[in-house]
């Protein structure tokens, strides 16, 4: 199997139906931590090819559904300042903070500019010496190492005015958060592979190992969720819990060691708040001392903003798995993608958005 189509296969994916089928004698709830798993799940109607003795359920792996609301506001507050040049993933300007999104702020005439990687921002930075160029720097481990290296690039071109507003997230920290709290429902978990292509899965271990739950590092593709399905599925039905990686093809045990040293080389571990979750320790990243230039915290002076998040969006619920997006009450009534009222609804990788677009 080489190119997309492979993993798409309809004949394969029935096949792994049928050993599904067959290897299942309870039931278990397993969660895809990743948007994207979650995405290709409801698009493929995979379920479908499940017994009912599964129950899928959706983690907190899309990154921007997860940044706390107070990392929003900050980037609003920056954003109407009129000496700077606020750069962002086109997904985050919809995101809604306490009272407006970066949208609505570049109606009203902010300088608010889409890019598709950090390095675009530093090319503006570049272009604009006298404005200060602000690059929004959200998500998982998987983008940690470019947005660092858009700091040393920076760096490199001996520029002074270009920051990041950091709110990376750790995935192993939150899957701890998730199996030890009472209420918790996931026996199974499939583990995000582009995290491990990163990071590898060794962190994964005395995880699976100290709360008896299988991990398995798995795609995107539907032959890929299905394999993940397929090992967990075995592993709960004889009480074996380890790490298993059905995702060989880009991940390895110890992952991207030169991306981690770029990513270590700017970033440190801090406790970090999830929009929805709440603080949870040693889960995020932020900018290390000796690189505090860069750091729109420090610069803007709003390491000490807080802000209490709103009780109506239950995304902190659907993101650990207690419920499913369709059990929220403003499913599809006051909130859609045209009027989200959480971030789980305006992100492409987001569960809510998944159940809207493709469950009918």
């Amino acid at each position: 199997m080489k190119y997309v189509d492979e993993f798409r296969n309809i004949e394969t994916v029935k096949n792994l139906s049928k050993k599904i089928k067959a290897a299942t004698k309870n039931k278990w709830t397993i969660m895809e931590i990743c948007g994207g798993q979650t995405h290709s799940i409801m698009k493929y109607g995979l379920q479908e090819f499940l017994p009912e003795e599964i129950t899928l359920v959706h983690g907190p792996g899309c990154p921007v559904c997860v940044t706390p609301l107070e990392i929003i506001d900050k980037a609003h507050f920056i954003a109407r300042k009129e000496d700077v040049i606020f750069t962002s993933f086109g997904d985050m300007l919809r995101v809604p903070g306490s009272s407006t999104d970066l949208l609505k702020i570049k109606a009203e005439g902010g300088d608010v500019r889409i890019v598709y990687s950090p390095l675009d921002a530093v090319n503006i930075a570049e272009k604009n010496p006298d404005k200060k160029v602000v690059f929004l720097a959200v998500g998982f481990e998987t983008t940690a190492p470019a947005n660092a290296m858009s700091v040393l690039e920076a760096k490199r071109r001996k520029l002074n005015n270009y920051l990041i507003l950091s709110s990376h997230v750790l995935v192993p920290p939150a899957m701890h958060t998730i199996l030890s709290s009472p209420d918790n429902l996931i026996q199974g978990f499939l583990a995000a592979g582009h995290v491990c292509t990163i990071m590898g899965y060794e962190e994964y271990i005395p995880i699976a190992e100290q709360y008896k739950t299988p991990i398995v590092v798995t795609g995107f593709e539907p032959v890929d969720i299905l394999k993940g399905i397929l090992a967990t599925v075995k592993q709960l039905e004889s009480k074996k819990y380890i790490v298993e990686n059905e995702y060989k093809r880009l991940a390895r045990k110890e992952g991207n060691i030169p991306a981690q040293k770029t990513m270590f080389e700017i970033f440190e571990i801090t406790d970090r708040s999830w929009r929805g979750i709440g603080e949870i320790p040693k889960s995020g990243l932020k900018i290390k001392e000796k690189y505090k230039e860069f750091d729109a915290d420090k610069i803007f002076k709003l390491e000490k903003y807080k802000i209490e998040e709103p009780k109506i969006c239950i995304s902190g619920e659907i993101m650990q798995g207690l419920k499913k997006p369709s059990q929220c009450p403003a499913f599809r009534k006051e909130c859609k993608p045209e009027n989200p009222l959480g971030a789980p609804m305006v992100s492409n990788e987001g569960a809510c958005n998944a159940y809207f677009r493709y469950k009918k």
